[in-house]
């Protein structure tokens, strides 16, 4: 059900007569005697501050069944931004509604006024369809005349007026306005309504700070709101429709609900047929023999008005409120959410089942209690019927409707029956619907190591209003298309990556769509208490509970949990070594309802296999005030529970296990093949696959591989990124030269990039030209900045690493000096002190206080040890390194440096075991440390 009006006017008048009775054209009168017209302000009083709305008037009139609404507005055209804006006035109005008037069009310029009315000024009629894409046809016609002769500084009057008689409504009349309140500046605004005192609407204001009292003026009365109205308090987004509306007045003759829904009634009465060959009947027949069950029956019949009539609105000749013909509906194959309702009471009702017609408000039906009687409260209508003593509510304007759905409740708040004896509101109880919008499956393989990526098969089938859209969508979308939309959506639950193999299949039979894709994403596995940790729920991911009551205002406000909506998720995780060693933390079970979500949880770890299968649901609802402290408690507590699958400490990394699988394992074998298929795929101007395929071969050690790769990467989307990738991995093969030039690549795409400075400084001071690398230092410090203090750190790195370490130590001090207790700072000039094995008096002193200030010690300790190192103290030495890596086991200079420390213990089976893994993750490693004199035996 759908209410026209002239958006442009702000004047909402709802109802239509059911012939046409006015003028297709626009009158030209002057304003009725009741009409009290506004003064034009003094312009020459008006400062260049001065709001451009000189005059917002308007007055509405009920009386004798009619609404009769007057717009005066003058606005100054104060810029030619304004004046571009005012070429032409178009005036929208419904004809079969009332009249449009027009009582003046003038410019103002000084003391003249010009007359744009005189010497046969005339609107021309137009009918504009606008909303011809959403599916309606309105019947609105737009008086439009250009404004000639308009400049900057000048006035711009227009008075008017649209009378409007609802047949439909069956005399009763109603209106609502916006009321707009401060910060909004205007010059003189007010809104002015009036009614015969015998015979007077109901009103009612739905704003703060204002009170309104109807004053006697003859045999009228009359209550006036001066704008703008205070400004209205700020209300929380998570705070219930009916606190955040925004400010109205509204007049309306209904008595009460139970007179609206009297009034409405008369326009769905369903038409009896014996005629064994109308084909709504036909219909119904089909159905019940199809299915002996009135249930089934309701459900068939709602689909049939789902699927067979496509919607479209026709609001012409009555069509604000009276739905169209079943007959005429059936015929066309289209009509509105009035005709579709009317139609599916039609079907059910040959089928005596219990049905009627309720009237409902889509995104506002929260505050429909607090508003005043009137058939403007709703903008949708629906059809609640009662089998074996249950509600249903049935909606021809879905989609996807299935026996197993429906008992599910819209969120639409309250509902007025439509009923000959009248009804009152009633309230729609919410719960979880039947099915979740979307089921995801996802089977994961990491069989070989928890840190290289996952590979997986997820399958997603989603169904009602989202499954028509993906239906809707495939049609229209060509094969890429299909793959990108395919790719975002696991995007969005699984995380970046790799995608092929990618499907969209409609189910036509079950309405349900089901999206399939084959790829790689991101490990989910980090290091968290000096384990590799992985999560393993998601239902509690995008649950967030932290309501704002602090300001006073909103302390009893409570707060709404969103329309019921649904997720089911399984997940079936393959494990390295058979799970062995792998344990479950946390709570693995779940079932409970927190802050307006049921959440439901099973997770199982068999045979090297986890199984997660979880639930959520929006049940709908609100959570109370005297709750909130409760349910924001219970989210943080059940997320803190979560399952999270932990390794062993031995647990195989990707620098144990190489290129190839392990025994029994197939992660590796599963990438490769998702990345040479996503290559395969890949079009001419995509080099992510290409970028994703470097950076894996890059992590299980194929250099030679991920160089090939970037290079292909760098032909298509040359970037800063790849050229460092490349440089750093042609670096560790001993390439130096080609590195520098791969940075200078770098630097040359952002000279100011940090990163490529640092890269482009070390690789020339390691070629031999320290002198360049530090002009190019220089040059970033002279150019001062918020970069500057950065810059310098590194030029005194650079220099301690390949310099005069007296001259580095020199530096630090003088940082330290301008940023005293930083512990990057100390911990780099205890670094310097070490590899050169200068001042080791002063480096333990330096590296621990680093370490008591930092919050990752990692750096730091991995300092000490080499000063421990320096003065022969190798068991302290080797106490530093086994704590840094605990924490970060894959830091190849640590482990370079506890292979050089166990030598020197005599350890060398351990030592080897280390220099291994150190050279496997960092091939430069001996290349690096040599520059300290320290080598491995």
């Amino acid at each position: 059900m759908r209410l026209f009006h002239s958006v442009s006017l702000a004047v909402i008048a709802a109802g239509t007569p059911s012939v046409v009775f006015a003028s297709e054209t626009p009158l030209y009168q002057p304003a009725p005697d009741w009409i009290v017209t506004a003064a034009i302000p003094d312009l020459a009083k008006l400062d260049a501050g001065a709001p451009p709305n000189l005059i917002f008037d308007v007055q509405q009139r009920i009386e004798n069944g009619r609404l009769w609404a007057y717009v005066d507005s003058a606005t100054r055209i104060a810029s030619p931004e304004m004046l571009a804006q005012a070429t032409s006035i178009a005036l929208p109005w419904v004809p079969d509604k009332g009249d449009l008037i027009v009582h003046e069009l003038s410019i103002l310029r000084g003391g003249e006024r010009i007359d744009l009315l005189a010497k046969d000024g005339k609107f021309t009629v137009l009918r504009r369809e606008q909303t011809l894409e959403q599916r309606e046809l309105t019947g609105i016609l737009t008086a439009t005349m250009a404004v000639e002769g308009l400049q900057v500084g000048d006035v711009l009057r227009l008075r008017m007026s649209i009378t409007t008689i609802d047949a439909a409504l069956g005399g009763h009349v109603q209106t609502v306005m916006p009321v707009f309140a401060a910060p909004i500046r205007l010059g003189f605004a007010r809104m002015r309504f009036s009614w015969p005192t015998a015979t007077p609407p109901k009103w009612k204001l739905l704003a703060e700070g204002v009170t309104l009292t109807p004053v006697r003026n003859g045999a009228y009365s009359e209550v006036t709101v001066t704008l703008p109205v205070p400004k209205q308090t700020e209300m929380p987004e998570d705070a219930p429709i009916r606190f955040r509306h925004p400010p109205l007045i509204e007049l309306a003759t209904f008595k009460d609900w139970a007179d609206v829904s009297r009034v409405m009634a008369p326009l769905y009465a369903t038409p009896e047929s014996t005629d064994p060959a109308d084909p709504i009947q036909v219909e119904a027949a089909a159905i019940m023999r199809a299915d002996p069950t009135p249930i089934g029956r309701a459900e068939r019949a709602l689909e049939l008005v789902q699927q067979k009539i496509r919607y479209f609105a026709v609001g012409m000749n009555g069509g604000n409120y009276v739905p169209q013909k079943p007959a005429r509906t059936w015929a066309v194959r289209y009509g509105d959410c009035k005709a579709k309702t009317l139609l599916l009471l039609t079907l059910l009702r040959a089928m005596k089942i219990e049905a009627e017609p309720v009237l409902a408000n889509i995104g506002l039906g929260d505050i429909v209690p607090d508003r005043l009687p009137s058939a403007m409260a709703f903008d949708h209508v629906l059809v609640r019927a009662t089998i074996d003593g249950q509600t249903l509510w049935l909606d021809g304007t879905g989609s996807g409707a299935r026996l197993v759905d429906i008992h599910d409740t819209p969120p639409f708040g309250y509902a007025l029956p439509v009923r000959l004896a009248g009804a009152d509101l009633l309230k729609i109880e919410t719960h979880a619907n039947a099915r979740p919008m979307v089921d995801l499956t996802v089977d994961v393989d990491e069989s070989a190591s928890v840190d290289l990526p996952s590979a997986f098969d997820a399958v997603a089938v989603v169904h009602g209003s989202y499954a028509a859209a993906l239906t809707l969508a495939k049609a229209q979308m060509g094969e890429k298309e299909q793959n990108d939309a395919v790719g975002e959506y696991f995007t969005n639950y699984l995380g970046q990556g790799q995608f092929s193999d990618r499907s969209i299949t409609p189910d036509p039979v079950t309405g349900d769509v089901t999206l399939k894709a084959h790829g790689i994403v991101n490990s989910a596995w980090a290091t968290g208490d000096r384990r590799r940790k992985r999560a393993l729920a998601r239902a509690l991911d995008n649950v967030t509970f932290a309501p704002d009551r602090s300001k006073v205002a909103w302390a009893a406000i409570p707060v709404a949990t969103g329309a019921p909506y649904g997720m089911r998720y399984r997940l079936r995780l393959r494990l390295p070594d058979q799970g062995r060693g792998f344990v479950i933390e946390g709570e693995p079970d779940m079932k409970e309802q927190i802050a307006g979500y049921a959440i439901s949880r099973t997770t199982k770890l068999d045979g090297g296999i986890v199984t997660v299968e979880e639930r959520i649901d929006i049940v709908g609802g609100e959570v109370s005030v005297a709750r909130i402290p409760i349910e924001r408690d219970a989210v943080a507590t059940a997320k803190a529970r979560a399952p999270r699958l932990v390794a062993p400490v031995a647990t195989a990394r990707k620098w144990d296990i190489g290129a190839s699988d392990p025994a029994g394992a197939t992660q590796i074998k599963a990438i490769n093949a998702v990345l040479t298929k996503a290559i395969a795929d890949t079009t001419s101007d995509d080099s992510s696959a290409y970028t994703t395929r470097g950076s894996f071969r890059a992590n299980i050690g194929d250099r030679a591989g991920a160089v090939a790769d970037w290079t292909k990467a760098i032909a298509i989307e040359p970037s800063i990124d790849l050229y460092l990738k490349r440089a750093a991995t042609l670096y560790e093969t001993g390439d130096v030269k080609a590195a520098l030039a791969d940075a200078e690549a770098a630097r040359v795409l952002d000279p100011s990039s940090e990163i490529a400075i640092g890269r482009v400084t070390r690789l020339k001071a390691e070629s031999g030209d320290l002198a360049g690398g530090l002009a190019l230092l220089d040059q970033r410090i002279g150019l001062g900045g918020e970069m500057r203090r950065t810059f310098r750190t590194a030029r005194a790195s650079l220099i301690g690493e390949y310099g005069d370490p007296a001259e580095a130590i020199t530096q630090f001090d003088t940082l330290i000096v301008d940023k005293p207790g930083s512990p990057s700072l100390m911990n780099a000039r205890c670094w310097t002190k070490g590899t050169r094995s200068v001042m080791l008096d002063t480096a333990v002193k330096d590296c621990t206080r680093a370490i008591e200030l930092s919050e990752d010690t990692s750096g730091p300790l991995d300092g000490r040890a080499m000063v421990w190192f320096r003065l022969g103290r190798f068991d302290e030495a080797l106490a530093d390194l086994d704590a840094v890596l605990a924490a970060e086991p894959g830091r190849a200079d640590s482990r370079f440096m506890r292979a050089i420390v166990l030598q020197q213990l005599h350890r060398d089976a351990e030592a080897a075991s280390e220099l291994r893994i150190a050279r496997r993750i960092t091939p430069s490693v001996d290349r690096h440390y040599a520059r300290y004199g320290i080598k491995a035996r």
